[in-house]
């Protein structure tokens, strides 16, 4: 079993930088693919990264694609966003899953989730 607990959501201007946390339980946290997706009502949840187990390789929506980076301290059982040049649009609630690999993730495949954090962006 895997907790994921999501931090560092919260209000910020458009244009600004904001860094997501998501601190994992458990003594297999490098086994699992790590990613975030986000949510907003009335829309399907939306893939935006993903990181392998040892960190080595990653993947982003097109959306975020070069302003947003995800990476992981497996030392620390903590997966990070890492987000820049934020949009009114990226406003929403991220959400850390544990799955798989970052193909599983990516297609919308997850073992675990967290209860996610609110981002709201304003212009």
């Amino acid at each position: 079993q895997v907790q994921l607990v999501e931090s560092g959501g919260g209000l910020v201007q458009a244009g600004g930088s904001l860094r997501l946390s998501c601190a994992a339980s458990g003594r297999t946290f490098s086994s699992y693919a790590m990613g975030w997706s986000r949510q907003t009502p009335g829309k399907e949840r939306e893939f935006v990264a993903g990181v392998s187990g040892s960190g080595g390789v990653t993947v982003y929506a097109g959306s975020v694609k070069g302003r947003f980076a995800i990476s992981r301290d497996n030392a620390k059982n903590t997966v990070y966003l890492q987000m820049s040049s934020r949009k009114p649009e990226d406003t929403a609630v991220y959400l850390c899953a544990a799955g798989r690999t970052v193909a599983s993730l990516e297609g919308g495949s997850y073992d675990y989730w967290g209860q996610g954090t609110q981002v709201t962006v304003s212009s």
